[in-house]
């Protein structure tokens, strides 16, 4: 896993906004978090440009789509757009329906050399390939769905029952789960995992996570084909870190390292699941590395070929933001 080396200009801009660095500063991903973070709080159009350079030069996917919420600023639009194509060229893997889409949106903003690169790059990539899918819209829970049992008693409902068995559980996640600043929140008081309405099979998997310090049990998690989990820890309650898949029991279940930042700041994941191996990857620390994934609803049986996506909080407050998907064939 690559490493980031935190520069000079982005030290500059920590003392200008008064922000501590993350717990994990080296890496592109944990020093995207923290930009994104002062983003929010410098106050020149000067600071925020140097911020979407820093953000270019972390060379995420996650900074690549921020970068592009401010293509429509006018002050900063010509610097998100440096932004987005800089990454979008030098990182090929990120090729999809969204990101060609952006660089055909910006090329009126752009230089003649630019404007070759962009068209160059957009010969050689494939126009077929969908790649990063947002499932949350950021405004509603368009997409999303209650939970109804596990996946075995699901595949055993007829339709009318799982329809009306689904349509209590759809109430269910509207009183818990809300949309708040953008983020998806977990507001209940009890277990109760909101779904995505779409199944997948083979995915990766992009998604930010923050847990609240001051609820009384900070613990989430991401179900994966329906199945139980990628943990998300207190990691001083749990003493261990997150990304761990917590219900094996045979294969490992616990995370490599503790990559996880201070409780109540941002975190990421990049989840890779192909056939039951699991890959997990904690603010650019690889911390599961092709692990089998068990069936916790049956261990003897293989996992579901295909099933739903689904966020899990523990009675307190979770974020969730920035959630795309790409489906593998």
């Amino acid at each position: 896993m690559r490493r980031f080396i935190l520069t000079a200009a982005l030290v500059a801009l920590g003392a200008m906004s008064g922000v501590k660095t993350l717990a994990n500063p080296d890496t592109p991903e944990n020093t995207y978090l923290n930009l994104r973070r002062q983003m929010g709080q410098v106050q020149t159009v000067k600071e925020q440009k140097a911020i979407l350079a820093q953000i270019e030069a972390t060379g995420t996917f996650q900074g690549m789509m921020y970068a592009a919420q401010f293509l429509q600023d006018v002050s900063l639009r010509k610097a998100a757009a440096q932004t987005v194509i800089h990454i979008a060229l030098a990182h090929p893997e990120y090729n999809g329906t969204k990101t060609r889409q952006l660089l055909y949106d910006i090329l009126p903003m752009l230089n003649k050399n630019d404007i070759l690169a962009v068209n160059e790059y957009l010969g050689k990539v494939s126009d077929r390939e969908e790649g990063f899918v947002s499932i949350f819209n950021g405004r509603d829970l368009t997409g999303w769905k209650g939970l109804v049992e596990n996946p075995i008693a699901r595949r055993s409902m007829d339709g009318e029952k799982l329809v009306n068995a689904q349509l209590k559980a759809d109430e269910v996640m509207r009183t818990n789960w809300t949309v708040q600043d953008g983020c998806l929140t977990y507001v209940g008081q009890g277990f109760d995992n909101i779904c995505t309405v779409k199944d997948y099979k083979d995915f990766e998997m992009y998604v930010d996570w923050r847990l609240d310090p001051s609820g009384t049990e900070p613990d989430a998690g991401i179900y994966l084909r329906g199945t139980p989990q990628v943990q998300i820890w207190d990691t001083a309650r749990a003493n261990m870190g997150s990304g761990g898949l917590h219900n094996n029991q045979k294969n490992g279940n616990t995370p490599t390292e503790v990559a996880d930042n201070r409780l109540g700041e941002w975190n990421s994941f990049y989840i890779k699941m192909v056939g039951d191996k699991v890959t997990v990857v904690l603010n650019g620390v690889k911390v599961v590395d092709e692990v089998a994934m068990e069936n916790y609803w049956d261990r003897t049986q293989p996992l579901p070929a295909i099933d739903q996506i689904e966020m899990q909080a523990h009675g307190s407050l979770v974020n969730f933001r920035d959630i795309y998907v790409r489906e593998l064939k």
